[in-house]
C-alpha cells in the first residue's frame, strides 16, 4: 500500500499538521485509556487478592477457574469484597455459609449485607450486579466457586474482542505509515491481535485447566508492549524524527 502526498510517499513525518495533531490526540487517548483499564484490572482483581498473600497467577486462576474448595460467596469475601467487611462480619457470613446457608438464619447476616453490599448489589441498582440483599439472591452464591460462568465469559469475551480490535485497528493504521522496516512494522501490527487471541482464549482454557493462567498474563504483557511500541514510534516519527538530508 503506497499513498502519495504532493508527489511524495506519505509517512508519519510528512503528514500535514492537522493530521499529525489528530493522530497524536488519538494515540495519546488510546494509551491513557489502556492505562486506566490496567489500573482498574489491578484494583478490582489483583490488589484484593494480593492483600491476602495471593499471587497474580493465582488471582487469575481464582477469577476463571474458581476456588473449588469454597463457595462463590466465600471466594468473594476472601478477594474483591474482603476489604468492605470487618473480620468479624466476614467470619459471621462464612460461618453461616458453612453451616448450610439456611434461610431461617439469614436474618442474622442480612443487615451486614444490606449495609456493606446494598449500594452496589441491590435489586434496583443500575450497575447490573447481582442482588445480595435477599436470601434468594445470596443463595445463588452459596454453591461451589467455579469461577466465571460460561455466560459471563461469552459476554466479556465478545466485548473485549470488539473493543480491542478497534483500538489496535486505529493504532495499527497510524503505525503502518511509519518508516520502520516493513517486516518489523508488519509484525508489530500483528502482535497485539495475536496477544488478544492468546489472552482471551486463555480465559476459556483457564476455566478448565489452571495452568493457562500464565498465558493470560503473557498475552496481556505482549498486548501492552505492542501498543506502547506503536504509540511511541508513531509519536517519535511525527514530532522528533528529522528529515533526511536528501529530502531537504
Amino acid at each position: 500500500m503506497t499513498l502519495s502526498l504532493d508527489g511524495r510517499e506519505m509517512t508519519l513525518r510528512t503528514l500535514p499538521l492537522p493530521f499529525k495533531v489528530l493522530a497524536t490526540c488519538l494515540l495519546l487517548t488510546l494509551g491513557l485509556a489502556y492505562l486506566f483499564a490496567v489500573g482498574l484490572l489491578y484494583i478490582k482483581d489483583i490488589e484484593p487478592h494480593s492483600q491476602n498473600g495471593v499471587s497474580m497467577v493465582n488471582s487469575v486462576i481464582i477469577k476463571y477457574y474458581g476456588k473449588r474448595d469454597m463457595t462463590r460467596l466465600e471466594a468473594a469475601l476472601e478477594g474483591a469484597m474482603g476489604g468492605y467487611v470487618s473480620p468479624a462480619e466476614k467470619e459471621q457470613i462464612i460461618q453461616w455459609v458453612r453451616q448450610g446457608a439456611k434461610e431461617a438464619e439469614f436474618a442474622n447476616i442480612q443487615p451486614i449485607l444490606e449495609s456493606v453490599c446494598g449500594a452496589c448489589h441491590d435489586a434496583d441498582s443500575s450497575m447490573g450486579l447481582p442482588p445480595l440483599t435477599t436470601y434468594a439472591g445470596v443463595a445463588e452464591f452459596t454453591s461451589t466457586d467455579h469461577g466465571k460462568s460460561l455466560s459471563a465469559l461469552l459476554r466479556v469475551s465478545h466485548i473485549h474482542l470488539f473493543g480491542m480490535s478497534f483500538i489496535f485497528g486505529l493504532s495499527g493504521l497510524i503505525f503502518a505509515y511509519s518508516q520502520t522496516p516493513l517486516v518489523f512494522r508488519s509484525v508489530l501490527i500483528a502482535v497485539p491481535y495475536m496477544a488478544i487471541w492468546l489472552d482471551i482464549g486463555s480465559w476459556w482454557f483457564t476455566k478448565y485447566a489452571p495452568l493457562f493462567a500464565y498465558t493470560v498474563i503473557i498475552g496481556g504483557i505482549f498486548m501492552g508492549l505492542a501498543l506502547a511500541g506503536q504509540i511511541g514510534i508513531s509519536l517519535y516519527e511525527m514530532w522528533v524524527l528529522r528529515p533526511k538530508r536528501e529530502d531537504a
